[in-house]
């Protein structure tokens, strides 16, 4: 599958400083904020700074050293947010089956309050 990215997306413009945002970590290749319509009391979005449309194209395209700093700073959130102890949910969307609403690569880190089953059925 051929991956296209378009600069007008929200967290490209986040990456270049045209939006605010409120930071959590900013790594060499990786950046975290809380999302401006949190689902929970802790919410947070991690975004490559790459451009990369959705998980399969960063695990397929990015280099190591973006891969581990991504992770890595997943980790490293969740540790600043103390969410590890009582759980959390990681969520990625991707493409319109998945309801990806920005089309660059983020994960959700969701906590703070029991957060129900997954999915419903339908």
């Amino acid at each position: 599958m051929a991956f296209t990215y378009d600069d007008a997306n929200i967290f490209a413009k986040i990456l270049r400083g045209e939006i605010p945002n409120d930071t959590v970590l900013e790594t060499a290749h990786s950046l975290a904020f809380r999302d401006i319509q949190p689902q929970a009391p802790c919410h947070v979005l991690v975004i490559p700074k790459g451009k990369y449309v959705s998980f399969d194209h960063f695990a397929q395209e990015a280099s190591e050293m973006e891969i581990v700093d991504y992770i890595r700073a997943v980790g490293k959130v969740c540790e600043l947010e103390g969410v590890s102890e009582d759980g959390f949910r990681l969520i990625s969307n991707a493409g319109r089956d998945g309801v990806q609403e920005v089309p660059h690569l983020h994960v959700h880190i969701i906590a703070g309050r029991p957060l129900g089953r997954m999915l419903a059925k339908g």
